[in-house]
């Protein structure tokens, strides 16, 4: 696994220099992540949630020491994304798994984000466990004209599941109108398949947020992006949202999922009881989409990848090669995240 990423990621650094200096074109990149920060709870008890069931209030003891020590590797992770094509860290990024906009602000305070003056945009979700999704943002590239958060309004047996809610943001990438939906969708507690149904009405709220775009902007360009909890080739993606995972199959109101091709090859964003799967993605409508015309005029999508370096990999053991995580067993183990950070470039041909 490892040397095929290795091999992977060399690839792509030796096109994507290629294509920035072909015929002499100069180009803006943009980097749009996403990355779900596992857990990242405060040290405080708030009783309007289930915080103590967070793996920061399980520990007996240097919750303080812990909290920003994993605040500090979470912003270092996150100033590296992008970093060799667009020369800073991600014009936006959708996260998952954070408990509320205080350890957001102390994130894009940390010494790694702090110069690049994030903005955040933030709700409290219903989710049984007080976590939620945000999005943030560079303000000298990105800014929002609009921002809801939708319910996903999931129910089983009549009883309604407290789930994330679905994040949508417009806003203008330099002088262009885009779309970001950040989602978490409900987990594969209880297995795969009696969680299935929830999944795939969670991907339905996604098609009604999608139809509201496009009820005002037929056109419009929207990035849909989150940890799914299911892989590419899932119902919820090939069923529900229609997804189509090659270019050439791509027409107009077709959602393209890039990562479709990459779960095929082998990749993995998570690790659990032996099964790797893709559980985190960035997708996109077909006008962010080139097919082959090499028409980079207004922002498309040029690369999709996986932040999976080395340093956030397992090193040894077991678990070699699996994220390496923040928690596990009720302790503190000096990692990252239980997921890899995913991420895209978009270019667009400077005039």
């Amino acid at each position: 696994m490892n040397k095929k990423i290795i091999i992977f990621l060399a690839l792509f650094l030796s096109v994507s220099t290629t294509f920035s200096q072909k015929k002499g074109k100069k180009y803006n990149i943009r980097t749009i992540a996403f990355y779900n920060l596992e857990n990242l709870f405060d040290t405080i008890n708030d009783t309007s949630i289930n915080d103590e069931a967070s793996p920061m209030m399980e520990l007996k003891s240097n919750r303080s020491k812990v909290y920003w020590d994993k605040i500090d590797k979470l912003g270092s992770t996150i100033a590296q994304i992008g970093l060799d094509k667009a020369n800073t860290s991600p014009a936006i990024i959708g996260v998952s798994e954070v408990e509320n906009l205080s350890v957001l602000e102390d994130l894009v305070k940390s010494k790694h984000l702090a110069s690049k003056h994030y903005g955040i945009i933030h709700y409290d979700s219903p989710d049984k466990r007080g976590i939620d999704v945000a999005l943030l943002y560079q303000k000298r590239y990105f800014k929002p004209v609009y921002h809801e958060a939708f319910n996903p309004n999931i129910y089983r047996e009549n009883r309604k599941v407290y789930t994330r809610d679905q994040l949508l943001v417009s806003g203008y990438l330099d002088d262009e109108l885009i779309h970001l939906i950040v989602n978490h969708w409900p987990s594969r507690s209880g297995g795969e398949a009696k969680s299935r149904p929830l999944r795939e009405k969670a991907a339905f709220q996604n098609t009604k947020i999608i139809a509201q775009i496009r009820d005002k902007e037929p056109n419009a360009k929207i990035l849909i992006m989150g940890d799914f909890n299911d892989d590419p080739i899932n119902s919820s993606f090939k069923e529900v949202l229609k997804t189509k995972s090659r270019k050439r199959d791509v027409e107009k109101n077709d959602i393209y999922n890039p990562y479709e091709d990459l779960h095929r090859r082998g990749f993995n964003t998570l690790a659990y009881r032996d099964n790797l799967n893709l559980f985190d993605m960035i997708l996109i409508s077909s006008p962010l989409l080139d097919k082959g015309k090499k028409d980079f005029s207004t922002y498309k999508m040029f690369q999709a990848n996986i932040f999976n370096k080395r340093f956030l990999s397992q090193k040894k053991g077991k678990y070699k090669g699996y994220p390496f995580r923040s928690f596990s067993n009720g302790a503190y183990t000096g990692g990252y995240s239980d997921h890899f950070p995913v991420y895209m470039y978009l270019i667009k041909e400077q005039q």
